[in-house]
């Protein structure tokens, strides 16, 4: 389940130049402007009997259509927080490239992280590994994982995967993507299984170099074709 309290976003960096949600091909191109949804207080909405509407042991995927940490949305994000902790019978996934405004709103009870909360971080090249893990390590979070999506080139994980649960590899979907190397996504696997955390290949994007051939895939089954390669190692509430 997705749970988009806010729309909108804007480029920040390499991975989203061909964003499939907000890029120069996809029908929310322009859509920069950031605006609160009708779904800002979806988790604690409740029915005719004060039940609420969305039931518990739920994992809600937040903000993967924008950005949790966009600065338009740091007033919201002090609503959003008090949400979360009302709503301890849900797993929050939250997916940012702003991992350097973490700590902006951040409630004044977050102490060591939030016990339902999964932040995760994305990375799409070397350079931006480097920059954003090591705030990302630096910060209070119980659970954390990463996300080399798109991957834009081979990156080496190696420093950064203590205290990381788990990995998600994938590629860029669009017209114009960029090509996804399967030796990259293999090679952080191996990464993966020396740290001893789970990994998820979760999609192909649109043009796959495998065994040195590169081919256009149908986004359809970009997700299907990963999967099928076997090289996850996860357990069912891992795939981020």
């Amino acid at each position: 389940m997705n749970w988009e309290p806010w729309t909108g976003c804007y480029k920040i960096s390499d991975g989203c130049t061909y964003c499939y949600f907000y890029g120069p091909h996809a029908k929310r191109y322009g859509q920069n402007i950031i605006k609160r949804t009708d779904k800002f207080d979806w988790p604690i909405k409740k029915d005719t009997k004060g039940e609420y509407k969305i039931k518990g042991n739920k994992v809600l995927a937040t903000c993967f259509a924008t950005d949790f940490f966009l600065s338009e949305a740091d007033e919201w994000r002090k609503e959003v927080w008090a949400i979360i902790r009302e709503r301890t019978d849900i797993e929050f996934l939250i997916l940012t490239k702003r991992i350097d405004r973490f700590l902006v709103s951040l409630p004044s009870d977050w102490d060591t992280g939030y016990d339902n909360v999964n932040i995760g971080c994305t990375v799409e090249n070397q350079m931006l590994a480097d920059y954003r893990l090591p705030l990302f390590l630096s910060y209070p979070i119980k659970h954390r994982f990463i996300a080399c999506a798109p991957i834009l080139e081979a990156i080496d994980l190696t420093s950064y995967l203590h205290g990381v649960e788990h990995v998600t590899v994938g590629g860029e979907t669009g017209r114009e993507a960029r090509e996804c190397d399967y030796d990259w996504v293999l090679n952080i696997r191996k990464q993966c299984i020396k740290a001893n955390i789970t990994f998820w290949f979760k999609n192909t994007g649109s043009f796959f170099k495998h065994n040195g051939i590169v081919k256009k895939i149908n986004p359809f089954k970009q997700s299907n074709m990963a999967k099928n390669l076997g090289i996850n190692i996860s357990e069912e509430k891992k795939l981020f």
